[in-house]
């Protein structure tokens, strides 16, 4: 599968977020997107080899915010229903009428979640993609399935 994806942005928590930049380094699209002050994740500072932009708040709800207007359209990778700040994420999306998709692997296989998402990544016009989902600490497997699938709509090889 091959997409053509200008950048890929996240807010940089554990988790989906840096599954989905750690996908985008991987097949050498470039990434960002904004983080709270401090590069706050729940693990600590994010390294500074992630090239994003941050902002003086601290809050998560405000990168979000962020991240969803700045991006092309959302996708929102899970194990299970939306819950949190994906769940945040997903209402963001719809209060700014930004297109937004939520997979969750808990109900799709990766070959139909890449077949989905390149479809409507296609079909909206997406050219900047905000990569948003759980933590790692809620949902320990996300980090795995985000990086993998963002590296096949890239036409990148799983290691």
């Amino acid at each position: 599968m091959r997409v053509r994806l200008e950048k890929i942005i996240s807010g940089g928590q554990t988790g989906a977020d840096q599954g989905g930049l750690d996908g985008a380094i991987a097949c050498d699209v470039p990434h960002g997107g904004t983080i709270p002050a401090g590069r706050k994740t729940e693990a600590g500072m994010l390294p500074l080899s992630y090239t994003m932009h941050e902002i003086d708040s601290d809050r998560y709800s405000d990168r979000t915010e962020r991240n969803v207007i700045d991006g092309d359209g959302t996708l929102i990778l899970s194990h299970g229903p939306l819950t949190g700040g994906s769940a945040l994420t997903q209402k963001v999306a719809l209060q700014r009428a930004k297109p937004c998709l939520h997979i969750d692997f808990s109900r799709v296989e990766m070959h139909q979640a890449c077949q989905r998402t390149a479809a409507w990544i296609e079909n909206s016009g997406i050219k900047v993609l905000n990569v948003a989902g759980p933590r790692a600490s809620s949902d320990p497997t996300i980090y795995e399935m985000t990086r993998e699938l963002i590296i096949l709509l890239l036409g990148g090889d799983v290691e």
